[in-house]
């Protein structure tokens, strides 16, 4: 039996010697992101599982969106990524296997309405989008290009408001933010029956922790991954979402 326990001992101080802090940074996107959120908001519950199911501990701290990108490309930043992302070509980052969905759409002036079954249906509108945010190619393509009229603001809040007053035709949200925001914020209470999600969305965006693509991210990277494969990732988001 001494022998057995001093085994265990052995066993459990070579396992925490491996374990590991990990720093990721992130943005006060509620509902799968923020500080003041149950277990850091949806996403973050998710990755901080991911990580636990492989013996580390993930700490995440949040900036405005810009900074928790450049913060976590800067060459040995004690961030290794940042979260939650969606997909894009880039040669500085690494990405995780995904990590939820989230229903990227337009939120819309419902006495104003406007009409798309394609993205290209979009051309010579007013959209608004949030500034860094990624879209989709194809309309990131075609603001890039002019065929469409976007107009970057600094929040998701600011852009509902501004398709209230019907200063532009949409602007590109997520769903579940849309629904989180004009329930909790107290300056879009009087825009609640003047905005709605239009029901064509443009994409259910797979999410990402984008790790930064050098020795430690794609290290992390792989350990993460591996840990996404222990976890009922449906079971957390819907946890947070619902």
């Amino acid at each position: 039996m001494k022998s057995l326990i001093a085994a265990l001992m052995v066993l459990c101080a070579s396992w925490y010697s491996y374990a590991e802090t990990v720093y990721l940074t992130s943005l006060d996107w509620p509902p799968y992101s923020g500080k003041s959120l149950s277990e850091q908001g949806a996403s973050v519950a998710v990755a901080k599982a991911a990580f636990a199911a492989e013996g580390h501990t993930l700490v995440v701290e949040f900036y405005p969106w810009s900074r928790a990108v450049k913060s976590a490309s800067t060459k040995d930043s004690k961030y290794v990524g940042y979260f939650p992302e969606y997909h894009y070509d880039t040669s500085e980052f690494v990405f995780s296997d995904p990590m939820g969905t989230g229903p990227l759409g337009l939120v819309q002036n419902v006495s104003a309405p406007i009409s798309y079954s394609t993205v290209g249906d979009l051309a010579g509108k007013r959209i608004g989008v949030v500034q860094d945010y990624v879209n989709t190619k194809e309309l990131d393509e075609m603001i890039a290009s002019g065929s469409i009229k976007g107009e970057a603001v600094p929040s998701d809040v600011l852009n509902i408001k501004k398709v209230a007053a019907k200063r532009i035709d949409a602007a590109v949200i997520d769903s579940n933010v849309l629904k989180y925001l004009l329930k909790s914020d107290a300056s879009l209470s009087s825009v609640q029956s003047k905005v709605a999600m239009h029901p064509t969305l443009l994409q259910d965006k797979q999410l990402f922790v984008a790790f930064r693509n050098d020795a430690q991210g794609q290290k992390w990277q792989q350990i993460y991954n591996a840990g996404l494969k222990k976890i009922d990732i449906p079971a957390i988001m819907a946890k947070h979402l619902n």
